[in-house]
C-alpha cells in the first residue's frame, strides 16, 4: 500500500493490527477445540456460504442464507460463532 496522509497511514495500520487480532484468536479457539485446522483452512470452509437474494417476475425479493454443511458447523462451533441467519436458508445450488 502506498499511503502518504498521515491519517491513511495510521488507519491502514489498524487495519493490519485488527486483522493480525483475529487471526490470533482464530488460531487460538480452533486449537482449543482439536479441530486441526488453522484458520486460512477454517475460511475457506466459511467462504462457500453465501446470501441469496432472489426476485422472480415482479414479485417480492426472497432472501436466504446457503445451508451449512458439517464442516461449516463444525468451525462456527469451535469459534463459539453463530451461523449467519436470514429470513430462511436455502440449498446450495
Amino acid at each position: 500500500m502506498y499511503h502518504r496522509l498521515p491519517e491513511r497511514i495510521r488507519a491502514h495500520a489498524q487495519i493490519c493490527f485488527m486483522a493480525l487480532i483475529l487471526h490470533r484468536v482464530m488460531r487460538a479457539r480452533l486449537h482449543a477445540a482439536h479441530t486441526g485446522l488453522w484458520p486460512e483452512r477454517a475460511l475457506e470452509h466459511l467462504t462457500r456460504i453465501q446470501h441469496h437474494r432472489i426476485r422472480i417476475a415482479q414479485g417480492d425479493p426472497v432472501t436466504g442464507v446457503s445451508a451449512a454443511n458439517a464442516d461449516q458447523a463444525g468451525v462456527f462451533s469451535a469459534l463459539g460463532v453463530k451461523k449467519p441467519a436470514a429470513s430462511q436458508e436455502l440449498p446450495l445450488l
